[in-house]
Order: C-alpha cells, then structure tokens, then sequence
C-alpha cells in the first residue's frame, strides 16, 4: 500500500499519477488550494455516499451518489475533457461551474 503522506508518483510529463502500477488522470494542477480542497471534501462524501447507498440496496441513491462523484471528478480536472487540453479560462469555467454545481446541491 502507498505512502499516504507521500504524494504520488507522477508521469513525466505530469498529466497522470501512478498508484501501484496503474495510472490515473491527476488532478488540474492550476486549481487554487481553497477550492481544491472544497471539491476533494464534496468528491469523498459523495463516496461515503456510494458506499452507504450500495450496503442499503438503495439504486436511486447510488445512482445520484455517483453522479455527485462524477462531477466533482470532472471539476478537479480527473474526467472529461483533459485539463492539458483546455485553456485557463476553460479550466477555471470547469472547476468555477462544478463547484457552484456542488455546493447548491449539499444540504444545510
């Protein structure tokens, strides 16, 4: 098991992070720290949702709970479109958008 307080190792050209052997999408390095911070706390709850879903058998739920993840996914550069291939604006659009979209959707 990797180091947790060790960061990842990453691809040369920084575009990915390996986790033992595997590679996946990094995070968009130009997010700002605060709002990086927001959309990894909105992106675990979203899986501690998934999780809670799947153990009650609940579908809707699990389907919603992994929508949320996805989307916080995308807003931290890790799906959709790859942040390498955006410009700034569209990267900042990408993080701004899901962020709001997040938040809205977070109860209390």
């Amino acid at each position: 098991m990797p180091d947790l307080a060790e960061p990842p190792e990453k691809t040369a050209d920084g575009h990915f992070v390996v986790v033992n052997g595997r590679r996946w999408r990094a995070t968009d390095p130009s997010l700002p720290e605060e709002p990086a911070a927001r959309l990894r706390r909105h992106l675990m709850a979203a899986r501690r949702n998934v999780r809670s879903a799947v153990a009650a058998a609940d579908a809707e739920a699990e389907r919603t709970a992994r929508a949320r993840v996805h989307r916080a996914k995308v807003a931290l550069g890790e799906r959709g479109t790859p942040w390498w291939e955006q410009t700034e604006r569209q990267r900042r659009e990408r993080w701004q958008e899901g962020l709001a979209q997040l938040d809205a959707e977070t109860p209390g």
